[in-house]
């Protein structure tokens, strides 16, 4: 028997201090708002505009990023979310009128704003997010597979993992903004030095340069 992981998100996310200048290629704009964000749950609308690579920064705001590119808006969806557990979340995503989509996030929510560069590394296809606005200069990469992510090949620009740590989900993110919190971190991690999951089977370096 099969099993349906239609409703099931898999992945395993990074933080990145830098990304490489070869990897911003295939720019996309994406503006989300959260309708809720609670103990791991969300309700998040998402619009997407393919072929954008919006400049932004710390004084980015997500709503006027939104207006000045709403007509390139080609794709939207409201996607619901239950909590993140060994790199597996259940994600329901249906697909919304682009319209109707740009005027939710317009009109209401928690925003998240980031430009999504497309990669393919190694074995996987990779999604390294580059936010703005209150996450500024947040960068995370993620992998995603249609079933759990194992025996990875992880990039050397990846500095620790953070899969499953729920302050960068983006829907903690959009409530508790990267940069109220980021030198609490930078402390954290060099205390702990970086991280690797080791029960998703072996991991290995990959080399990018």
């Amino acid at each position: 028997m099969s099993t349906d992981y239609s409703d099931f998100e898999f992945e395993r996310r990074f933080l990145v201090r830098e990304l490489p200048d070869q990897l911003r290629d295939a720019p996309s704009l994406v503006v989300q708002s959260y309708y809720l964000s609670d103990g791991g749950y969300a309700l998040r609308v998402r619009v997407q505009a393919t072929d954008v690579e919006a400049r932004l920064d710390a004084e980015s705001d997500p709503r006027m990023v939104l207006d000045a590119y709403r007509d390139k808006v080609d794709f939207a969806a409201v996607t619901v979310k239950g909590p993140s557990a060994g790199g597996t979340r259940y994600e329901a995503e249906r697909e919304l009128d682009p319209l109707v989509a740009v005027e939710l996030v317009a009109r209401g929510g928690a925003r998240v704003l980031k430009t999504r560069y497309a990669a393919w590394l190694g074995a996987d296809g990779w999604s390294l997010d580059v936010f703005g606005s209150g996450n500024h200069p947040l960068i995370v990469a993620e992998c995603e597979r249609s079933s759990p992510v194992t025996e990875l090949q992880i990039p050397d620009f990846c500095v620790t993992e953070l899969t499953d740590d729920r302050r960068f989900s983006n829907e903690s993110l959009a409530v508790h903004p990267y940069r109220e919190w980021s030198a609490r971190y930078a402390a954290e991690l060099a205390a702990s030095g970086p991280r690797f999951r080791g029960d998703f089977g072996e991991n290995t370096r990959l080399t990018t340069d």
